[in-house]
């Protein structure tokens, strides 16, 4: 296949500039498209010039809905389909947020923006982007999730928001891709554990991880774009590791 066209948001660090990079590399995809909330970063400003010409930024900060629609606006001025849609953004410690050892440290507004960031820009996204995914050809919209998100998993507590709100995304994914099997019947909309990567949001806690275990951000992607490739229509509405199994909820 040639032509297909790909968005990723979350696009300027980690997993996101990782997918970025892979699929400016690969011949099947001829336009990507890169969203973050600060465009531009310096991993990308060399390209070669035959993939600096299929990079088109787009500035996106996916808890303020009026940015979806004008950057995806953006997108629909130059092309009509998109083929791939994969949302990295996520948010598990910041210099204001860290993850909660217990109730004690549970607050509001920590709570909200988990949640604001690891489950509703998903939905958001999803509202917009149908348009641009509902065409003949197949379409993947995924995003980003977590094992820690897994209900059924849960067998050590702690990090409330974190868990809580990747949870709600899986769930907002589930939703999706019951619409979408109605209104885009060609698309499949997916929830994907990366497992843990050697990035700035699983570096404070790589201590525990057995070096077996720590991926590499080119071995992350290599390995979720295979995931995403092979996955079948069937699937729908799944949440997968970055092996391909299924996750319980």
């Amino acid at each position: 296949m040639s032509g297909n066209h790909a968005l990723i948001i979350g696009a300027n660090q980690g997993i996101g500039l990782g997918f970025v990079r892979h699929l400016l590399q690969r011949q099947d995809y001829s336009r990507v498209y890169a969203a973050a909330r600060t465009i531009k970063t310096p991993e990308l400003e060399n390209l070669p010039p035959e993939q600096a010409a299929k990079l088109t930024w787009i500035p996106m900060d996916i808890t303020r809905e009026p940015q979806i629609v004008v950057g995806i606006e953006q997108i629909r001025q130059d092309i009509q389909t998109l083929n791939l849609v994969i949302n990295c953004v996520g948010l598990l410690h910041s210099e204001t947020v860290q993850p909660e050892k217990s109730l004690r440290q549970v607050t509001m507004d920590q709570l909200t923006q988990y949640f604001q960031v690891n489950s509703v820009g998903t939905v958001l996204l999803a509202k917009h982007l149908l348009p641009l995914l509902n065409h003949q050809q197949r379409s993947v919209f995924v995003s980003i999730s977590a094992k820690v998100g897994s209900i059924g998993d849960n067998q050590l507590g702690g990090w409330y928001g974190y868990r809580a709100s990747k949870a709600a995304l899986n769930m907002f994914i589930r939703n999706v891709a019951i619409e979408y099997g109605r209104k885009s019947p060609k698309t499949i909309v997916a929830a994907l554990h990366p497992g843990t990567t050697d990035t700035r949001l699983s570096k404070p806690f790589q201590g525990s991880v057995p070096p077996e275990k720590l991926f590499s951000v080119d071995r992350t992607v290599a390995q979720l774009l295979d995931v995403i490739d092979h996955l079948k229509i069937e699937q729908n509405g799944g949440f997968f590791s970055w092996d391909g199994t299924q996750l319980p909820w």
